[in-house]
């Protein structure tokens, strides 16, 4: 479905307070440090580190040929737009807050390791629930995901392999394992605002009042049940076995709603990966 101006715009917005929030991590936290982030702009701290010049700068001109590359792999406009526009935020963001933040510079390693993942991580997590990236290695990565289904978080850690390399030489080695640590927990915390109020649950219900659970969760958590056909391996009782899609926020809701109507019923939740569908939101990227 195409995304109307409107909400084309919001995205825009969004995607700029990401790269506001994301450059401030870099600035306060991980630039005084001479930590390192992930993709380009991991590649753009070392050549600050190497020049003295600003990375926003080094971020807009190593990320043009990437831009080039993925217009040819990526043929979807808006994604490539709302990239560049990621890219041309964060450039500029880390450009304007780098003498902004003088006064807020945290030096403690650990601290700065530790608020600088998870404020990057928000960063980066609310321009990839845009749909939109920051360029360079995030494009190379969104390919490869649109290819094979890989998790982001994964992706994100494998592609930086080389940038933590070269973190050795132009730092140290002490510091080089601050950036890993670094690298990981952010990876962790985009997975969370990638899936902040989505998250799903598959509920496998046994009861003996089916068709009341079934219908009682249908009309009142709004969500629609299947059933499965089984027997009990001990009694040979076949019964109906209720298969359900949840979010997060409303599995409460419907174990209480369950228990209400049959308390001796069996409820099995577990983790859903990915759901798309009537009623779940879009996979982001």
């Amino acid at each position: 479905m195409k995304t109307s101006k409107k909400e084309l715009l919001l995205k825009i917005v969004k995607i700029i307070i990401g790269s506001i929030i994301y450059a401030i991590a870099i600035n306060v936290f991980i630039s005084p440090n001479k930590l390192l982030s992930g993709g380009i702009a991991g590649i753009s701290l070392i050549l600050q580190y190497i020049t003295d010049v600003s990375s926003g700068y080094w971020v807009f001109i190593i990320n043009l040929p990437l831009f080039i590359i993925g217009y040819k792999f990526l043929k979807d406009k808006e994604f490539i737009f709302l990239s560049f526009m990621g890219m041309i935020s964060m450039s500029g963001a880390l450009i304007a807050t780098k003498n902004l933040v003088n006064g807020l510079i945290v030096e403690d390693i650990v601290i700065a390791t530790l608020f600088g993942a998870v404020i990057s991580g928000i960063g980066m997590g609310i321009i990839f629930r845009q749909g939109a990236s920051q360029g360079g290695t995030d494009i190379i990565a969104i390919i490869i995901r649109r290819k094979n289904g890989a998790k982001m978080s994964t992706l994100y850690f494998a592609l930086n392999g080389v940038i933590v390399v070269l973190g050795i030489v132009v730092t140290s080695l002490e510091v080089t394992l601050y950036t890993m640590a670094l690298m990981y927990i952010k990876s962790i915390v985009i997975d969370k605002v990638i899936n902040m109020f989505n998250n799903k649950k598959i509920l496998m219900i046994v009861t003996e009042k089916e068709e009341l659970v079934s219908k009682q969760i249908m009309d009142k958590i709004g969500r629609g049940t299947t059933f499965l056909y089984g027997e009990g391996a001990y009694t040979g009782i076949k019964r109906k076995v209720i298969y359900c899609v949840v979010t997060e926020n409303e599995l409460n809701k419907v174990q209480k709603l369950i228990k209400e109507i049959d308390e001796k019923s069996l409820i099995s939740v577990s983790e859903a990966l990915d759901v798309q569908g009537n009623g779940f939101l879009k996979a982001a990227i």
